[in-house]
């Protein structure tokens, strides 16, 4: 029974971790992730490589092994729309489970005899799973809610197929969260029928279409050059920690890169999972902590302050720390690493042992060798009015980048050239004489 447990656990493990491999990749296709879990038992399938998107066809084939012998009752939670970023933002990965929008349909997957993720389905069309359900189990849906489930006798000696459609939220809900969260009721409350009537069955949650579509842009079309970033783009979600249901901290890294020495190689946190225990923040001051399963500890302080000068508030990264079997590296935010209280924080590249925005403080010999560097990174401890969005950006870059210095020089030097140039010809005297000086000097005579 603890085996079994155990084995629940690693599947509900991998859920998750598949989630965010395939989240931390972009694709132009549309798709929408798919969870399918029995109370009998399902066919085995081999986890998908990273970054790879399940076709029709290969869906197609999957059903008919697991639905091929047999009648099945089929449960279709048929959600308006989904992604996999759904997941990532209300599914209290980042954060505390219980603030998780998925509790009912996590612990079904855990509790189920056998279960199968797909994180990326390639999506054909609004009709394509319940089509490709009717054809493999040759019956029609039936839609039917939990109040309607609870007095409808279920015959098992002939296939079912039972539809419960679920909402997502748009401009008139109140917040994405309480709308996935409301339908994670009805799929625990449905559930919770099925297991009354002693019925098996077979579940099946997914979208109409996706809730976000990733678009691939090629490089001849974007824009070269810095910008600031006042949004991460949709297909792309930071570490949020939030307070009461609200964003109080947000970080994005492409890289979060360490090194134990200046022989070792690079390790990228960007690409684990981390927890978020030991964070908190409040008016005054905010700290983010990532708690990886690798057993390295990454802390952001920040903190923000009242400066007369400019009459507002600023906040400045004042320290990060990295801890690894048990000792700990401190690195401080000396300089450029600030912005004002309701900005956020930008830098293509935040390292501490080239041009350093972080300077170490540690005297232990064993962690001055550490080092970090930080690619595409983006932080903001204070004042989130944006929700999910980071605010405007405060940048490290200057505005006058060498290119630019470089640019305005040889513009000022070929102006100089220009005007000396100009001055020379505006100099030169036309001659008020045309004499022939081999031929003789002109006399005029003079008459008295």
């Amino acid at each position: 029974m603890a085996g079994s447990r155990c084995s629940r656990k690693v599947r509900l493990t991998a859920f998750i971790a598949i989630f965010f491999a395939f989240f931390a990749t972009g694709s132009s296709t549309a798709q929408v992730p798919l969870l399918m879990w029995s109370s009998d038992g399902l066919p085995p399938l081999a986890l998908p490589a990273a970054g790879h998107i399940i076709s029709n066809d290969q869906l197609t084939a999957y059903l008919t092994t697991a639905l091929g012998s047999g009648p099945h009752t089929v449960l279709l939670f048929l959600q308006d729309k989904l992604s996999k970023d759904d997941f990532t933002v209300f599914g209290g990965v980042f954060g505390n489970k219980q603030d998780s929008a998925f509790q009912n349909l996590e612990a079904a997957v855990q509790t189920s005899s056998s279960s199968v993720t797909l994180p990326a389905l390639e999506w054909s069309g609004s009709s394509a799973i319940l089509a490709l359900l009717q054809e493999k189990l040759g019956v029609s849906p039936l839609l039917v809610d939990a109040d309607t489930l609870s007095h409808l006798s279920i015959n098992t000696s002939v296939s079912n197929l039972l539809l419960i459609n679920l909402p997502y939220c748009t401009g008139l809900h109140k917040s994405c969260k309480e709308v996935l969260h409301n339908n994670d009721e009805i799929i625990g409350e449905v559930l919770g029928i099925m297991k009354a009537k002693n019925v098996p069955y077979t579940a099946i949650y997914t979208g109409l279409q996706p809730s976000r579509v990733i678009s691939e842009m090629s490089v001849s079309d974007q824009s070269v050059g810095r910008s600031l970033l006042q949004a991460i783009g949709p297909d792309v979600r930071p570490i949020m920690f939030n307070v009461s249901g609200s964003p109080c901290i947000m970080l994005w890294a492409q890289n979060l890169n360490i090194s134990l020495s200046s022989s070792s190689a690079w390790i990228d946190l960007a690409t684990e999972t981390p927890s978020l225990t030991g964070s908190m923040c409040n008016s005054s001051n905010s700290v983010l902590v990532l708690n990886y399963s690798s057993g390295y500890i990454l802390s952001f302080a920040m903190s923000q302050r009242f400066y007369p000068v400019s009459a507002r508030n600023w906040f400045t990264l004042d320290s990060v720390q990295l801890q690894f079997n048990g000792l700990t590296a401190s690195f401080i935010g000396r300089r450029g690493i600030y912005a004002p209280a309701e900005y956020s924080f930008h830098c293509q590249s935040v390292n501490s042992f080239q041009d350093a925005l972080l300077v170490p403080n540690n005297t232990n010999q064993n962690t001055t060798q550490w080092r970090l560097k930080f690619i595409d990174f983006q932080i903001q401890g204070f004042g989130l009015a944006n929700g999910t969005n980071f605010s405007y950006a405060n940048d490290c870059a200057g505005f006058f980048t060498p290119g630019i210095w470089m640019g305005l020089l040889t513009s000022l030097l070929m102006l100089l050239i220009f005007v000396y140039g100009l001055h020379m010809i505006m100099q030169l005297n036309t001659m008020d004489r045309f004499d022939d000086p081999k031929g003789p000097s002109i006399s005029v005579p003079q008459s008295e």
